[in-house]
């Protein structure tokens, strides 16, 4: 496992596409690229010669050749869409010498759209209205038996990702969870930077001011003090013997420590 200086997007792009891309104008869609069919079901077509079917596809080609061209208008060399692109517009990008991705899963194009500076759209009757993103370097990085897309050199400057790695799913999912953990304690403790400790420390030191208090305290109200003073203290013990410690050892050591003041 490592932390990789920028962001990973898990997938390749197109067939005779660039595999690097520098200085990089990022278009982030999602928009449907394949050819438009009659998706009704029960609808049909009917048509009374061969002549006829090679007409639709040829208009079915030229409408979408007319939606890449606006795509291209926007003056950029990397396609990154949510949905699949299909074989035509594929090969017109390829020709452009852009580099087409697609199927990005909706959260990474969020994230992407994100640390690029780029925005999502739909429509592209608007270059001048739309935001693109964009990064200094875009190549494929292999880790492991996976080729991944690496976006460097963001505007944030500050995107990174973590890459996990072992030899089970389970040890991955374990190691998943605790980075989890510790990123959600990191992200508490920058928005509030007081800290409590665990381990029952805070425990003791409640019960070190009540002893004192009962030790201050004449009559049998000095019982009921320390009475609730000893079951603050059941709280680091059971800690410490459900994590297998000798409880004894370390809940006089954590005692004495909050005596002398550290």
């Amino acid at each position: 496992s490592f932390l990789d200086d920028g962001f990973l997007l898990d997938k390749k792009p197109g067939v005779h596409q660039p595999k690097t891309v520098k200085n990089a104008n990022i278009l982030i869609a999602n928009t449907p690229m394949d050819t438009d069919k009659i998706k009704v079901f029960g609808s049909s077509i009917k048509v009374d010669s061969m002549s006829k079917i090679a007409e639709l596809e040829v208009a079915e080609k030229e409408k979408m050749k007319q939606k890449v061209d606006k795509i291209l208008s926007h003056n950029i060399n990397v396609f990154i869409n949510r949905q699949l692109i299909y074989n035509y517009p594929e090969q017109l990008f390829a020709d452009a010498g852009v580099m087409a991705i697609e199927h990005a899963d909706f959260d990474g194009i969020e994230r992407l759209a994100l640390v690029t500076g780029g925005e999502i759209v739909s429509t592209f009757d608007n270059p001048d209205l739309v935001k693109l993103g964009k990064c200094d370097l875009i190549e494929q990085v292999m880790i492991g038996e996976d080729t991944l897309l690496r976006f460097s050199g963001v505007p944030l400057g500050e995107a990174c990702t973590v890459v996990i790695r072992g030899a089970t799913q389970q040890i991955i999912d374990e190691a998943e969870r605790s980075l989890h953990d510790a990123l959600c304690v990191l992200a508490a403790t920058v928005k509030e930077s007081r800290v409590v400790y665990g381990g029952g420390c805070s425990e003791t030191l409640m019960a070190t001011a009540v002893f004192k208090l009962a030790a201050e305290t004449a009559g049998k109200e000095a019982m009921a003090i320390e009475s609730f003073g000893r079951a603050l203290m059941q709280l680091p013990t059971i800690i410490a013997d459900n994590a297998g410690y000798d409880s004894a050892q370390l809940v006089s050591e954590l005692r004495a420590a909050h005596s002398q003041g550290k």
